[in-house]
This record gives structure tokens, sequence and C-alpha cells, in this order.
């Protein structure tokens, strides 16, 4: 864990951008294509604290970026590589551009200043997606990553943030992942060793008093 005074200086607001990964409602909402996984976002209180955090990111002049998964409806352009897609190609709720499963969902909001990233393959919000250009173009130097899940997306985001050149930042009660306890083997055997790890609180605390971009 980061000090205090070290995570401050991580979060700078001018080149801090807040990434939310797949908070969409087809993931975390209670129609989810995902109920085990959308339950535990929920249940252990990450899906709120995600919300919690971009409320500050936006009252303290914080970038946020929501990074959300979609297909087509004739699935043009999807994977097939791997089991996850195929897995996903059967589930009862498809999450189809255009739909109610790709709006982000409830408690997060969604500013006008906010950028939605739609990406139509892969398994990463970050490599392959135009983020890395809008967090470049904003000035971008720490990357606080939020969301689901901690199986797959959260570490692609994280590794490829690191790998880009950006410091990765992860409130460790703002990300979920199934089983429950498999979330904090992951953040400490892995996570641990490549991002700073801390709490919503300690950000929220680190942000300050409410400042705003001009």
């Amino acid at each position: 864990m980061a000090s205090r005074e070290q995570l401050g200086e991580l979060l700078e607001p001018a080149s801090t951008v807040l990434l939310t990964v797949e908070c969409q409602q087809g993931v975390v909402g209670p129609d989810s294509a995902l109920p085990e996984l959308a339950g535990q976002a929920r249940s252990s209180g990450a899906l709120r604290n995600v919300a919690r955090l971009v409320s500050a990111a936006h009252d303290s002049g914080v970038q946020v970026i929501h990074a959300v998964a979609e297909r087509r409806p004739d699935g043009r352009g999807a994977g097939r590589n791997a089991r996850l897609f195929r897995a996903a190609e059967r589930l009862p709720v498809q999450q189809l551009s255009g739909t109610a499963a790709v709006r982000v969902a409830a408690p997060v909001e969604v500013a006008d200043e906010d950028i939605v990233v739609r990406r139509l393959h892969g398994l990463s919000p970050v490599q392959g997606t135009e983020v890395d250009a809008l967090l470049r173009n904003l000035g971008c130097r720490t990357l606080v990553v939020t969301g689901v899940s901690a199986n797959v997306a959260i570490p692609n985001a994280v590794f490829d943030a690191v790998n880009l050149g950006y410091t990765a930042v992860v409130p460790a009660d703002a990300i979920a992942g199934v089983p429950p306890e498999y979330t904090p083997m992951m953040i400490r055997h892995t996570l641990a060793l490549v991002a700073t790890v801390t709490t919503t609180n300690e950000v929220l605390g680190c942000l300050g008093r409410p400042r705003r971009r001009v």
C-alpha cells in the first residue's frame, strides 16, 4: 500500500484518468447475462464504490472513461478464438450495440464530459481500443482501474496500462470477480506486483477539495 502522500502525488487530477470497465447493464445490472458476477459486484459494494469514485472524479476534475464491451447483432468482427467468446454467444442476454445491455449501469452516472469507449473485440478495454490514444491526448500519467471482472478484463487493463507506461492504481474494493474469494487472491498475488493497490476511501481522501479542469 502506498502512503497517503505517495498516493496523493499519483492522483493529481490533471494527469489522472478514472477508467470504469464493463460497468454496463448487461454485465452488472439486474438483468445481467452473468448473474453471479453481477450479484458479486453489487453485494460486495464494488459497483457502489465505482459510483462513488466516478462522482468524486466529476467533482474534482478527474477525467472519466467508461469502457464498454459490445457486439454487433450480426456478430461481425467478434472473436471466436477463446472459450469465453463462444460461451458469450449462447447467453440469454447479449451485449448488442444500441441496446440497454450496453448502457452504463446505475448507480454509476455518466456526465457530459465523460468519454465512453465501445469495443467489439478482444479481452482488454485498453489494448486495441481508442483508450491509449485518448489517455495520451488527455495528458494522463495515472490510470485508476475499476469495474469487472477481476478474472479477465481488469488484469488485462492493468497489464496493458503498465506496458504502455502509465501508473496503474487499483482500488481493491471497486473491482469484483467470481468466485468472491478469487478477487483478493488476484489482487495480492498478481495486481499488487504491478499496480498501486489502495481502497476507495483512500482515493476519495486524496482527491481533496473539488477542483475542475479548465
